[in-house]
């Protein structure tokens, strides 16, 4: 079976994304390419476009190749999210890790910004490091992912969790998080398939998608 072209990957995710109300105003969704010092943007209702990750100008696009320079694992990005995502940055930016699923493919979320301003390549080198699939910068929330089909999967259980902790939040209930030690597990396993992508984009190559848990 042939495999389907990054820019139709791409392309897709956008569709799916846009139809879930994970992105919004101003949003955007690139792919690196393997093999390359480029990458693949694009966003609801427009083709996408061929970007250099260095001498890329400002703007999103900036944001989008100031992750992929810092992050080594990370091959595809949504600049935007839905409504609980967005509202993470009006709670602090930081989303505790409450679920195991979460704690498995999204990790830590990564320091936040209090804007999507500034240097994108010394935000990113600040916050990403930390190696969460999740960055809050203001009104905007960057998703992360190995993967196009896991940065659609994160993208999804980023708002999910978001909905639950900020409706929290909201109303004063009390919030549990997981045991550390559960933590230490998922986020090991998640550092691992990281690694793992870091070396497949450093041979040219796609990363595998993850299986399981």
């Amino acid at each position: 079976m042939t495999p389907m072209p990054l820019s139709h990957l791409l392309e897709d995710a956008i569709g799916r994304l846009d139809a879930k109300q994970l992105l919004g105003a101003g949003a955007s969704v690139s792919v690196r390419l393997p093999g390359t010092q480029e990458m693949l943007l694009g966003a609801p209702g427009k083709t996408p476009a061929r970007i250099p990750l260095l001498g890329c100008g400002d703007g999103e696009q900036a944001w989008h190749a100031a992750a992929y320079r810092t992050r080594a694992d990370i091959g595809a990005i949504a600049l935007g999210g839905g409504f609980y995502g967005r509202s993470l940055g009006d709670f602090g930016g930081d989303l505790p890790q409450v679920f195991d699923e979460q704690a498995r493919h999204l990790g830590r979320t990564a320091p936040p910004l209090a804007a999507l301003a500034g240097d994108p390549a010394a935000g990113a080198r600040r916050s990403l490091p930390a190696r969460g699939n999740a960055w809050v910068c203001g009104r905007n929330v960057l998703v992360f992912g190995s993967t196009v089909q896991r940065l659609v999967l994160n993208a999804e259980l980023l708002e999910k969790c978001a909905k639950a902790y900020v409706l929290a939040k909201a109303t004063g209930a009390l919030i549990h998080t997981l045991p550390w030690w559960v933590c230490r597990i998922a986020n090991g396993r998640l550092k691992k398939d990281q690694r793992r992508a870091a070396r497949r984009f450093a041979l040219g190559l796609l990363p595998d998608e993850v299986k399981g848990y």
